[in-house]
């Protein structure tokens, strides 16, 4: 298992991954400095509760995140369910009117 070197709030930590995942990693590790930093920034100080802070923050990024994808998703759902709707009120429009021809047609086959 490949092990990879990160650094967060200057310090070291070695952090292993799968194969071929090692960038990957270092992109995540890059993120959550960011978030560190803007921690940091704001003046807050303590190991702790600065990962602490810059966990929730990364964590309200993702709820924001998965509650866009799903109204996103809502919306192409329902965008799916109304065309669905138009196509199947077509449909029937077409069967009504195949109906009315059929009708025709039996009638005029009787008055003969």
């Amino acid at each position: 298992m490949p092990q990879v070197t990160v650094r967060i709030n200057g310090y070291a930590y070695q952090i292993g991954c799968e194969p071929g995942e090692e960038r990957h990693l270092l992109d995540m590790a890059q993120e959550v400095s960011k978030r560190v930093a803007r921690v940091r920034a704001l003046g807050f100080s303590g190991e702790a509760k600065i990962l602490v802070l810059a966990s929730l923050l990364m964590a309200d990024e993702l709820s924001d995140l998965t509650a866009e994808l799903i109204s996103t998703e809502a919306s192409k759902a329902i965008a799916a369910g109304e065309a669905a709707a138009r196509e199947n009120a077509r449909l029937m429009d077409e069967l009504s009117l195949l109906a009315e021809r059929a009708e025709t047609i039996a009638a005029a086959l009787e008055a003969h």
